[in-house]
């Protein structure tokens, strides 16, 4: 069984900034990939970021480009989420994803790739 654990959602402003965090416990990730979705309400989820194992390959959507940074801390087996010039079409719950398996590039933007998932947190963007 695997835990993820996600914090640092909040309510900020446009513009502001926030970084998630998404810490994993129960089995070790060695390997495998980690990503985060989001869901507005009365939308579908959708993809946000993701990372490979050596955190050499990362993944983004494109209304987010430049705009987060995702990145990982094996040792901590944590994955974080630097948001950056949030925008108020950026609120949603966001929920961090995990599976032990590497993936093929085009594999990472799928949640059905995942096979863990967190409880969410909400990010809330006033304008």
């Amino acid at each position: 069984q695997v835990q993820l654990v996600e914090s640092g959602g909040g309510l900020v402003q446009a513009g502001g900034s926030l970084r998630l965090s998404c810490a994993a416990s129960g089995r070790t990730f060695s390997g495998g990939a980690m990503g985060w979705f989001r869901q507005a309400p009365g939308k579908e989820r959708e993809f946000v970021a993701a990372i490979s194992w050596s955190a050499g390959s990362t993944y983004y959507t494109n209304s987010v480009r430049r705009r987060f940074t995702i990145s990982r801390d094996n040792a901590k087996n944590t994955v974080y989420l630097q948001m950056n010039s949030l925008k108020p079409e950026d609120t949603a719950v966001y929920y961090c994803a995990a599976t032990p398996r590497g993936l093929t590039y085009y594999l990472y933007y799928s949640g059905s790739s995942y096979s863990d998932w967190g409880q969410g947190t909400q990010v809330t963007v006033s304008s």
